[in-house]
């Protein structure tokens, strides 16, 4: 006899089940419900209708209930929302929205993917007025991008600094619109290490965003918003990215179980609970592999591999359950950055021993025309050098480099591995030495103690405390710029010199990007300075780590000039 599957929620998760059910059992009989009017649209793609770049909302759509039908033989049941599962009997009740009747429908399985729906605070006052958005589909960016074009705003805030807060307030900009970003942490974009996001804050000033963090949202007044240290920021429009919650009351309702961290709990097929019930996509928790803990990952792409593992499990078919990682990425104006795995912050909060290394060698070889630097940060375990995760920026392939580095997280690869990797090379594409490679050649060399480094942020302290630092860099290049208290000694002059170097205290050395800096270090070693150490990130690193708070907070700079070339 067939089976009778029902699936809660049409999107990535939902829509995934329904086809890879259909290519697996022909004869199944399966129905989508969807209580909103869309069914498998582009979440991710929804901030690039406000700009234009994706010029027609319904683009958005990849699908419809007659091409479901057409296709695939599944019934997507649109504008029509599961209340209510009766798990004695194995039905559902669902309600057609647009007239308010409601039915009964019978499973054999049950498929939940309901997904997440955004955070609105209600301690914040003015939060219910009618310019203040969320954006959580199809519908939601129409409506706000019809108020914004309609009512010829000309300042938005954006309450929140995650993906979808930095994406609508790159692509409000985009449209002409001046955008105040408010972010209650000290940074943008938690998967990145307070020194990368740095990195980002700049790309966002330096295109006129108005960034706000260490402050969050106390009020939503008549066309402006009021911080909770009191400034006043224009804003005729708000949309709250403050995060997102899982859907999980139909789940909680029908006595489902729910996990630790909030979302529907499963094992490792993707079950609940109840032996008939699967979930997945955003309300779910799942187990990161690296933290050996459960956790939640609003992703596209886990919730596509977790709908292939469930339409498997029902058709009988065993999946491996790896876990997750934390895979993303992201584009912001001109600059591409990924990351995987744990960053600093994360691997010590979970107690991990480790290092880091940050570097910024070439995205490709750099006598071709668009080469651009390429900032890299990798995250090890010490002292077995398994490599724990990975942040990369740039104007280049960050994701394929990144990638790599979720592939050997997934392989448990450790930084010999990594060191060893071949990769593919063209002039035009990267460089013989990939990035990745570097960055375990540096990072192997800290590890087997052939190298001393103080990472970026130690760097203002070190100026304030009047260490002693050598500039590698030429002498133009140091009349441009330079830290307030650094000794010009050229890489191409050192060993005439020796006698300017002391060795009764530490030695800090820096370049622009930390490579005639590793190689003075190196040399300094073998000459017998036994108390050397390079600089994370040069000079390059040292700006962009300290510009925006300098221009923030009105501090004193330590550089003569900011230098980004």
């Amino acid at each position: 006899m067939a089976k009778k599957i029902l699936i809660v929620g049409g999107v990535a998760g939902g829509a995934s089940v329904a086809a890879r059910l259909r290519r697996l059992d022909e004869s199944a009989e399966i129905i989508m419900f969807e209580k909103g009017p869309h069914i498998s649209f582009s979440n991710c793609s929804l901030p690039y209708y406000i700009s234009g770049i994706i010029e027609d909302s319904e683009s958005l759509v990849l699908s419809s209930p007659k091409t479901f039908k057409d296709r695939y033989n599944i019934e997507a049941r649109v504008n029509n929302e599961v209340v209510e599962i009766k798990r004695d009997k194995k039905l559902i009740i669902v309600k057609d929205t647009t007239t308010d009747h409601t039915y009964e429908e019978h499973y054999d399985k049950l498929v939940l993917s309901p997904g997440s729906a955004p955070i609105r605070p209600n301690t914040i006052e003015g939060r219910n007025q009618l310019n203040v958005f969320t954006v959580r589909n199809v519908v939601d960016i129409q409506r706000l991008n019809a108020y914004v074009k309609e009512n010829d705003l000309k300042d938005v805030a954006v309450i929140g600094g995650g993906f979808i807060g930095v994406e609508i307030a790159e692509n409000l900009h985009l449209a002409g619109i001046h955008v105040s970003v408010i972010e209650f942490a000290n940074q943008i974009m938690t998967p990145y290490d307070y020194d990368m996001a740095q990195i980002l804050h700049k790309e966002m000033v330096d295109h006129g965003i108005n960034l706000i963090v260490n402050d969050g949202l106390a009020k939503i007044g008549n066309n402006f918003i009021e911080t909770q240290s009191g400034k006043q920021i224009d804003a005729q429009a708000v949309v709250l990215a403050i995060g997102v919650r899982p859907e999980t009351k139909l789940a909680e309702n029908a006595g489902l179980a729910i996990g630790e961290t909030g979302a529907i709990k499963v094992d490792h097929n993707y079950l609940t609970s109840d032996t008939n019930i699967y979930a997945v996509g955003d309300a779910i928790e799942v187990y990161h592999r690296l933290l050996h803990k459960p956790t939640r990952l609003a992703l596209a792409g886990p919730a596509q591999k977790q709908a292939r593992a469930v339409a498997d499990h029902i058709c009988g078919i065993i999946n491996r359950n790896l876990g997750v990682i934390g895979s993303s990425s992201i584009h912001l104006f001109d600059l591409n950055a990924a990351a995987t795995g744990l960053n600093v912050r994360t691997a010590e909060d979970a107690g991990f021993s480790y290092d880091s290394v940050y570097i910024m060698p070439g995205d490709k070889v750099g006598l071709i025309p668009n080469s651009n630097v390429m900032h890299f940060k990798l995250v090890y375990e010490t002292p077995t050098g398994k490599i724990l995760g990975a942040q990369a920026i740039g104007k280049g392939n960050v994701d394929k480099r990144i990638d790599v580095i979720a592939t050997m997280i997934t392989l448990n690869g450790t930084l010999d591995d990594l060191k060893d990797l071949e990769l593919t090379y063209s002039p035009m594409l990267g460089t013989a030495k990939d990035v990745v490679n570097h960055a375990a050649l540096v990072a192997l060399n800290q590890l087997n103690g052939k190298y001393r480094e103080v990472k970026v942020a130690q760097v203002r302290e070190l100026v304030e405390n009047s260490a002693f630092i050598i500039d590698a860099r030429e002498k133009n290049e140091y009349h441009a710029g330079h830290l307030k208290n650094a000794i010009n000694i050229p890489l191409s002059e050192f060993r005439n010199r020796l006698d300017e170097i002391p060795k009764d205290k530490p030695v800090y050395v820096h370049c622009r990007s930390g490579q005639r800096s590793y190689n003075m270090v190196m040399a300094l070693q073998n000459l017998g300075f036994t108390n050397v150490l390079n600089i994370s990130g040069s000079y390059l690193g040292i700006n962009l780590y300290e510009y925006f708070n300098d221009l923030v907070t009105g501090r004193e700079k330590i550089v003569t000039e900011y230098n980004f070339k």
